[in-house]
């Protein structure tokens, strides 16, 4: 029998480490004191916007990247971190305090040493057998998150998964199994679910229902009121009428913490409404969610103790690193009955009558990070009152900006009721005159891609989605997030100035 050759591409691994892991730090520290200076801009900056662009055309991928694809030769480690000094110099500074485009920022110190640890350990979290560490790390953090939200059971707690759309996903297949176990081995069993949601919600709702079977024409959408929030006496009627129709009620998803305007639904009411029809109650708490660590905030979650299943986002508001998502639920246990198979190949430590240890067997999937280190090492770090002060911070810095479009002329505050959320809705308009839609439009996007070329803010822009319920057109606005423990009242004010400026063009 003949011997294979020994492989040689990791011959000396702590050497490799020595040679590619070290000087990377040092860059990673270098590039986080330039953010910190004001040495380093939220990204390249551009004359036009089209340029934002360029990096997709192949011939200028070459030139920044080497190759578009490397085929037979290798790099050495120089060239390697030069590689990686050009991703992140060609690349949004999420860390900058000028993003605030998106519901999450740059991560913290702390998150850096997580994902390291993660790398490090790179096993999976479906069986305790690999990851013992890592599912009781799981399992505790998941039962004291489930409890700041009320579900106080021995058995409460939760699992994590890659993003709040699957948290979400996951909420309506465990609803659909549980509530009508049959499903899980014969589909819809000729129901003709309905899935109600306020037309607020975030899109992931539609696309559970479309990969359950299930279908978006049967998810209906409850008009809001004046400040966002779900209309649940409208909900109740739709509820009666998919009835009358031969639905079947199974699932309503409230909000905490619209997209767009950061609306929170009366969740007490709707849980009422809902529990009557022995309908599914989740909250999609993958934004604002987290306002739970808020003493002062905290009430907007009202309610929370009554539903079936909550999404929470750390990665979101709490500055965790991407991806972090748990799904919470009053008795962990309906993880493995609704969503487990026989598998004696794999699963070897669930046990049906009490606790899982296979925490992969609770899911509709197999490979899984540990998310849930990254909670558990920032809860670590920074302590209840560290989360607090971040959260609060936040809504501070938000509410002083609200102050200053007040104060200024040409600035429309839309979410204005106060601000249920993080993110700041507002059209500007310094002409004075009406606008049409469409001239709005031009207008925000035009200033909103000025700000991104100049390397200094990066905000978004939104279609008003009361539009599509009214029929008017009233144009895109701004909208601004302030989720980053390093947006100062300054750097608010140099954001209005250069909004004013460019107005004026």
């Amino acid at each position: 029998m003949t011997r294979p050759a020994d492989c040689d591409l990791e011959k000396n691994r702590v050497q490799e480490l020595q040679d590619i892991l070290k000087p990377a730090i040092d860059i990673i520290i270098n590039y986080v004191k330039e953010i910190d200076n004001g040495e380093r801009d939220l990204g390249p900056r551009f004359e036009d916007p089209k340029e934002l662009y360029k990096i997709l055309e192949l011939e200028d991928l070459e030139a920044k990247f080497q190759n578009a694809v490397q085929t037979e030769t290798s790099v050495s480690s120089t060239e390697m971190l030069k590689v990686f000094g050009k991703i992140l110099d060609n690349s949004v500074t999420t860390w900058n305090p000028g993003f605030m485009d998106k519901l999450y920022v740059g991560s913290n110190p702390i998150g850096i040493l997580s994902d390291l640890l993660l790398s490090i350990l790179n096993t999976n979290s479906h069986v305790f057998t690999v990851s013992p560490a890592l599912s009781a790390i799981e399992r505790k953090v998941s039962q004291r998150y489930a409890n700041l939200y009320g579900f106080s059971d021995k058995f409460a707690g939760g699992l994590t998964f890659s993003g709040g759309s699957w948290s979400n996903i996951t909420s309506l297949q465990i609803a659909r199994s549980i509530k009508y176990p049959e499903t899980k081995l014969e589909g819809t069993s000729g129901h003709k679910f309905a899935i109600f949601t306020s037309a607020h919600c975030h899109y992931s709702v539609e696309k559970a229902a479309i990969l359950l079977g299930i279908g978006a024409n049967s998810v209906f959408k409850i008009p809001v009121d004046e400040v966002g929030r779900m209309n649940v006496k409208i909900l109740s009627q739709s509820i009666q009428e998919r009835i009358a129709e031969g639905y079947t009620p199974l699932y309503v998803n409230a909000t905490a913490g619209t997209t767009v305007f950061g609306s929170f639904d009366p969740f007490e009411e709707i849980s009422a409404v809902a529990k009557d029809y022995n309908m599914w109650v989740h909250i999609d708490g993958s934004w604002g969610g987290n306002v739970i660590f808020s003493p002062e905030k905290a009430h907007m979650l009202k309610g929370s103790h009554l539903v079936d299943s909550i999404t929470a986002s750390p990665h979101k508001m709490l500055g965790v690193p991407t991806t972090c998502s748990f799904l919470l639920v009053p008795d962990e246990r309906i993880f493995t009955q609704a969503n487990s198979l026989h598998a004696p190949y794999l699963f070897h430590n669930a046990r049906d009558d009490e606790e899982n240890f296979d925490l992969g067997n609770g899911t509709m999937g197999c490979g899984r990070r540990s998310d849930a280190v990254k909670l558990y090492l920032a809860w670590l770090y920074y302590g209840q009152g560290g989360l607090k002060k971040r959260v609060e911070h936040s809504y501070a810095i938000a509410n002083y900006f609200v102050a200053k479009l007040k104060e200024t002329e040409g600035f429309t505050l839309i979410n204005d009721f106060p601000i249920p959320c993080l993110q700041v809705c507002f059209y500007y308009n310094p002409v004075g005159e009406k606008l049409t839609g469409a001239e709005m439009t031009v207008r925000t996007r035009r200033i909103a891609k000025a700000l991104h070329c100049s390397g200094e803010f990066l905000i978004d822009f939104s279609p008003n989605p009361n539009d599509a319920l009214t029929g008017h057109d009233n144009g895109e606005f701004f909208r601004c997030v302030f989720n980053s423990p390093n947006i100062t009242s300054s750097i608010v004010d140099r954001l209005v100035d250069r909004i004013v400026a460019l107005g004026k063009n």
